[in-house]
């Protein structure tokens, strides 16, 4: 593995050389102690290949050893943009939204309905209060 990392800096300076001198490869092989080191000279993505047979198998060289690890950078860079996104927009927002206080005819209406509550309650609080004594607790009229 360590031939491996020492060596992709030495292809990419062959394939920034190789690019200047105006040759169209599309893939560079070298030769390790393991079998060889492919790069794209087109995308810089490098493979590590080893002989199998009379066929040369080649699989994406990567630090952790598995897929190439670009679709999952795009995947995470399109989730931050999304969460600063959201979160620039939630900062932009008032304290309050206005959208949540009621309107002054929305607030009269509510007062008015309040108003007729507690008067029907008092009113029967009052008849609550007669029932209770009864009609000989009453004050005469003469």
């Amino acid at each position: 593995m360590r031939s491996v990392v020492l060596l992709v800096p030495i292809l990419l300076f062959a394939w920034l050389a190789g690019s200047a001198s105006g040759a169209e490869e599309r893939y560079r092989l070298e030769r390790t102690q393991n079998g060889y080191v492919r790069m794209d000279t087109q995308t810089g993505q490098t493979s590590i290949c080893q002989e199998q047979g009379n066929e040369l198998i080649c699989r994406a060289a990567t630090e952790q050893g598995g897929s190439a690890p670009k679709d999952e950078i795009d995947r995470l860079q399109a989730r931050l943009d999304a969460m600063e996104s959201r979160i620039a927009k939630l900062e932009a927002r008032p304290a309050v939204p206005e959208a949540l206080l009621p309107t002054e005819q929305q607030f009269n209406q509510s007062m008015d309905y309040m108003e007729k509550f507690f008067h029907r309650f008092m009113g029967i609080m009052k008849d609550f209060g007669k029932e209770k004594n009864g009609p000989e607790a009453q004050p005469q009229k003469t």
